[in-house]
């Protein structure tokens, strides 16, 4: 796996057939070790090349730190004009994980579990992240988190409104008194993390628009202070 992820920070990104040439392996063995660090979010597939992942955060934290930091403002600023919790989310392997947060000063509150893995759906960031995979990885994953067949065909046509319109809602689908909506990081044409907002439904719910088109500019400001220009747009 070391010799895997070494070509690929070499190259930048590899394709599979690359990798079996350079560890002269048969393209059998190498897939199974690059699907599982793939799960596990050391390397990221996108249009049949891999990358590397967020996982390797954790071995090399600048990344992480720099995403976090350019994000910050933008969190607080969130929180301070809905008085709801903001976050923001990445992909590590097949799960969601919050990187950093701007709580609710409010009494009752959605508290954002940080480093800690959930699933890619139903959580709002997690619809962005797997609205924004290829389609044979999102549909992989869904098969995996909603066995029944009603449950995979209404979280299909979810997904497919969060790519038609860039933003996705969870309304009290993980925590039925949480509402939440996400918007995808958009770097270069790739989800480099998502920017969530979330609170009591009661609190929440009627907000979902304006909250929806503050992200829309939230987004594009974090995008532009990682090198993207600044594009309102999804």
């Amino acid at each position: 796996m070391t010799g895997i992820l070494e070509y690929v920070s070499r190259r930048g990104e590899a394709r599979m057939q690359e990798l079996a040439d350079a560890l002269d392996a048969p393209k059998s063995s190498v897939f199974g070790l690059v699907k599982g660090l793939v799960s596990t979010g050391y390397l990221v597939e996108l249009h049949g090349s891999y990358r590397l992942g967020p996982a390797l955060g954790s071995l090399l934290p600048r990344p992480a730190r720099d995403l976090a930091a350019a994000a910050l403002h933008t969190l607080e600023a969130l929180r301070d004009h809905f008085g709801e919790t903001a976050m923001l989310g990445t992909a590590v392997g097949d799960s969601l994980v919050y990187a950093s947060a701007a709580e609710s000063p409010q009494l009752i509150r959605y508290s954002a579990p940080l480093r800690t893995r959930r699933p890619l759906y139903p959580p709002s960031a997690g619809k962005v992240l797997l609205a924004h995979r290829p389609e044979h990885r999102r549909d992989a994953c869904l098969r995996a988190l909603l066995p029944d067949p009603a449950r995979y065909a209404a979280a299909r046509a979810d997904l497919a409104e969060v790519r038609a319109t860039g933003v996705a809602f969870n309304r009290g689908e993980t925590l039925p008194d949480v509402t939440a909506a996400a918007r995808p990081v958009l770097v270069d044409g790739e989800v480099r993390a998502v920017i969530a907002v979330a609170g009591p439904t009661s609190r929440t719910a009627d907000r979902l628009p304006d909250i929806a088109d503050a992200l829309l500019d939230a987004v594009g400001s974090v995008a532009a202070r990682l090198g993207a220009p600044d594009r309102r747009g999804h």
